[in-house]
């Protein structure tokens, strides 16, 4: 499931290359997900590893998947605001199985690491979509207004004759 590029070494593994040349041929190999997709996650893990920093007061030397994903959706929201889903839909990105594939994409490039307890599995249902990326921008449901008290019902005007 995670493409052709986990099939066959791509890179001789002692094989330094750019990130611009693996990008080339990760999307090659793998044309599901857009170059902009995987510039974007390499900036979301920036953004979540140094929010990690600040928050321990030292430096990450690893990120987990639902690590990754939680700092991916605070880095998308700010970035994109109510327009994640649009951005991501024209990447290829529908869910967080396809960001675990970006990154296991990259692991197999040899761009970002892993450790024995990291699995492809850690992107599996973290979150829904449309719960975390479009809810928090649909209006809100306008609150129950109360009814004018009913008026009397006019009286009958009393006829002329």
């Amino acid at each position: 499931m995670l493409g052709s590029a986990f099939k066959t070494r791509l890179f001789h593994p002692m094989q330094k290359i750019g990130f611009a040349e693996a990008l080339d041929s990760i999307v090659k190999s793998d044309p599901r997900y857009e170059r902009d997709a995987y510039v974007f996650l390499r900036d979301a893990l920036d953004f979540t590893t140094k929010r990690q920093k600040k928050a321990k007061g030292t430096s990450v030397r690893h990120v987990s998947g639902p690590e990754l994903l939680e700092g991916l959706r605070q880095y998308a929201l700010k970035e994109f605001g109510p327009m994640v889903m649009t951005v991501f839909d024209s990447w290829g990105i529908h869910s967080s199985e396809d960001i675990g594939n970006m990154v296991f994409n990259l692991i197999g490039a040899g761009i970002f690491g892993k450790t024995e307890k990291d699995s492809i599995e850690d992107f599996r249902n973290v979150y829904d979509f449309q719960e975390v990326f479009v809810k928090p921008f649909a209006p809100e449901k306008p609150a129950v207004t109360r009814r004018r008290a009913e008026l009397p019902a006019p009286k009958p005007a009393a006829s002329r004759k």
